[in-house]
Formats: structure tokens, C-alpha cells, sequence
């Protein structure tokens, strides 16, 4: 995939560790008066004043999260983004500022990196984020992105994992099971082209699960529509392991239990005729498959009214006693324990 006999290709031998980073991102702008001081100096400055500060840090690694072979580079710079922003929204916060972190091979020229942090300030641009720092060194092993992001928030905006109570009502936002699905077909078209490098993939029919797979978005509009509605999450998380682990989190956390109806999981149309050309359910899919980056939330009942005719919103159940457990209420009426089994296990 990188090499490319039409381009130029600049090794990184060529540029020093500190002339590698201002080459990377000396057009990178500058959104928040928070930001005091950015990259160019020992540390960033950063000055929140009256409000608190929420961190949270992911590592990609080349093999295990993502393949280059089907990958780009700018996706995998926007994607690299988007995994630590949700995180952030998944507090109910709002997202500053990030650090990057990269080791790289010598098989990467200069121009690779250039695409890679393309996808990083095309994704601090869309979302309002400052790149305030960061790191580069050499690997033996392929590419490695660290992504550590910043927001801030006041402190009775920010929800935790362990507010849940029951009767509280169990919501997710948009639609679950794409990307999973998407990385599906990818792996499909990747094998075909194994054996027959000439055969062109038709990726036109999975356009939406695909784009679920490389190209994420943070459910920022989520958090900003929740504050219109004048609706305050009790507990929540963002769906980057599967629908049911993200569940047992809020659950375990929250000492309650849940009955999650499976006619009301939101899938779109494309991943259920996708799981059935693969022959999938697709409710194992929505449940198990990850990387979606929907936010999963609770709320009270009392909220009901303000959320119930929102397309963005489906409402998936509710919470319970911790002594009914946590259950998915199958289409069949039966009663089905909630377990997470996580996207390493599904894939086996």
C-alpha cells in the first residue's frame, strides 16, 4: 500500500526527531483559549479555570487494531482521533485538546506520515481540537499511534459509568453492528485479492459498513443534543467493544441489572442484509461486534417525553434490581443472559 512508484518517496532519516514533529504539524490551528501554550516547547500549557479536567489515552497497533492493507493512512490518522474524542463524550464532556504519539518503521517514508497526520488535522479541525503534543521514535514492529485526548467540563455535568438506578431507562444513539460488518467485508475483499491481485473489490453495495469501519465519528452531536433537550445522562459509556460489554459495565458499575429488548436494538438496513449474505444474526453482531462509537446511556423516566420522537435516540430497555440480573429479552419473549463476549471472542 505505501509503495507508490509514482510518488516521491523522503526518508525519515533525512529529518531530525524535533523537525519530523514541526513538519508534521506546523499547520495545525489553534481553537481554545484553554490552550495556553502548544507544541513547541517542553510541555503544553493548558488553563481550564473553574472547570474539571477529564483525560483518557488508546494505543493502536498495526496487526491487532488496524490493517494497513485496506486501511489508509488519513483514515487511520482520523480514526486514531475519533477512538479518544468518544471517550471524552462518553463523560459528558467537552473535548480540548490531544497529544500524538507515533512509532514508525523505516519501511514509512515521510510522505506516509504526512497522510497519517492529514487524517489527524482534518479530524481536530471537524471537532474543534488542539494538537498541543506528542512524540515520534522508531519501531521494529510497523506503526504504533498513541492518542491521548483532554476535555473539560463542570463538575455536576460530568457522568460516570456508576449512576444508573433502577428503572432508569437504557438508550443507545444511532445504529450498532456497521462497522463490525464492514471490517467483514474488508477481510472478504482482502482474501479475494489474495488470490487474484487483478480482481477489483465492488465496495459500492457495504458503502455505509465500511465507512463505519474506517472512518468513525464521535457522537459529539449527541452530547450537544442531550444538553438542548435539557437531558442529563445518569450513567453512560461509548460502544467501542460490543453493545452487551458496555451493558455489564454500566450494570457492574452501577450495582443494578437491565432487560435490553432485542426488537429494539437499532440496526440499519445494509448490516442486516450484509449478515445475511455472511450468515450472521445480526443481533450477535449488534451485541458482540464493537467499534461502533455510539454512546450508551441511562436516564431517568422522567426524561422519557424529551427523548421518546428523537431519530437519533432508541430507547433499548431499562435498568433493574441488581437481583434480576442482566438479561436480553429475545423477540421470542424469553429471557437470555447479557454476556461480554467482546470482538477477540467473537472473532474466534
Amino acid at each position: 500500500m505505501i509503495e507508490d512508484k509514482n510518488q516521491s518517496h523522503t526518508d525519515l532519516s533525512n529529518l531530525g526527531e524535533f523537525a519530523l514533529i514541526d513538519h508534521l504539524t506546523k499547520h495545525f490551528k489553534i481553537h481554545h483559549k484553554s490552550t495556553v501554550k502548544s507544541i513547541g516547547d517542553d510541555a503544553a500549557v493548558l488553563s481550564f479555570e473553574d472547570k474539571k479536567v477529564v483525560v483518557t489515552t488508546d494505543l493502536l497497533v498495526e496487526g491487532v487494531h488496524f490493517d494497513l492493507s485496506y486501511m489508509p493512512l488519513k483514515h487511520l490518522g482520523y480514526k486514531a482521533v475519533m477512538v479518544n474524542l468518544s471517550d471524552v463524550y462518553a463523560m459528558n464532556a467537552e473535548a480540548t485538546q490531544i497529544t500524538v504519539s507515533i512509532a514508525v518503521s523505516n519501511r514509512f517514508p515521510l510522505e506516509a506520515l504526512e497522510e497519517l497526520y492529514a487524517g489527524i488535522e482534518t479530524a481536530a479541525n471537524l471537532y474543534n481540537i488542539d494538537v498541543v503534543g506528542g512524540d515520534t521514535t522508531s519501531s521494529t514492529t510497523g506503526l504504533l499511534i498513541s492518542v491521548t485526548a483532554i476535555g473539560q467540563a463542570l463538575e455536576d455535568e460530568i457522568v460516570y459509568r456508576d449512576g444508573a438506578k433502577p428503572n432508569d431507562l437504557l438508550v443507545v444513539s444511532g445504529d450498532l453492528g456497521g462497522a463490525y460488518m464492514g471490517l467483514q467485508v474488508l477481510e472478504r475483499e482482502k482474501e479475494v485479492y489474495k488470490v487474484n491481485p487483478n480482481n477489483q473489490p465492488d465496495l459500492e453495495p457495504y458503502t455505509y459498513i465500511v465507512e463505519r469501519q474506517l472512518k468513525p465519528e464521535a457522537r459529539k452531536d449527541i452530547i450537544q443534543l442531550l444538553k438542548e433537550l435539557e437531558v442529563r445522562p445518569t450513567a453512560m459509556i461509548d460502544i467501542s467493544d460490543g453493545l452487551s460489554s458496555e451493558i455489564i459495565h454500566i450494570c457492574t458499575n452501577s450495582k443494578v441489572g437491565c432487560d435490553v429488548y432485542e426488537n429494539k436494538i437499532p440496526l440499519d438496513p445494509q448490516v442486516i442484509s450484509t449478515c445475511e449474505e455472511f450468515n450472521i444474526d445480526s443481533t450477535t453482531v449488534a451485541l458482540n461486534g464493537g467499534e461502533d462509537y455510539e454512546l450508551l446511556f441511562t436516564v431517568s423516566q422522567e426524561d422519557f417525553p424529551k427523548i421518546k420522537a428523537n431519530p437519533s435516540l432508541s430507547i433499548i430497555g431499562y435498568i433493574t434490581e441488581a437481583s434480576s440480573g442482566m438479561h436480553l429479552v429475545t423477540r421470542a419473549d424469553t429471557k437470555i443472559e447479557l454476556k461480554a463476549q467482546g470482538w477477540k471472542n467473537f472473532n474466534a
